[in-house]
């Protein structure tokens, strides 16, 4: 079993940064690809980045590439998130998942319960 917890959102004026956290309670952190999922309101969970088990090879939404940074350090559990630029519409809850490297939630076996992001324009 894994347990995910998100930190570090709130509210952000557009053009500026957040960095989202993720801690994972697990000794088999690092065989676990992870991935970043954000949920507004009234449209489905969407797939925002996923980074491999190892952290080097890491894959983006399109709307986000060259504005967000996912990361990870094996060494102390945690995954991360690092937001800039941020605009009206990347308001959502964000979580992070643990699971297989891929954009589909499905293939992600274990969520945190979510930090909300509200980006003011």
């Amino acid at each position: 079993q894994v347990q995910l917890v998100e930190s570090g959102g709130g509210l952000v004026q557009a053009g500026g940064s957040l960095r989202l956290s993720c801690a994972a309670s697990t000794r088999t952190f690092s065989s676990y690809a992870m991935g970043w999922f954000r949920q507004a309101p009234g449209k489905e969970r969407e797939f925002v980045a996923a980074t491999t088990q190892s952290g080097y090879v890491t894959d983006y939404v399109d709307s986000v590439k060259g504005r967000f940074t996912a990361s990870r350090d094996n060494a102390k559990n945690m995954l991360y998130l690092q937001m800039s630029s941020l605009k009206a519409e990347d308001t959502a809850v964000y979580y992070c998942a643990a699971g297989v490297y891929a954009r589909r939630a499905s293939e992600y076996m274990y969520w945190g319960q979510g930090t909300q992001v509200t980006v003011s324009s």
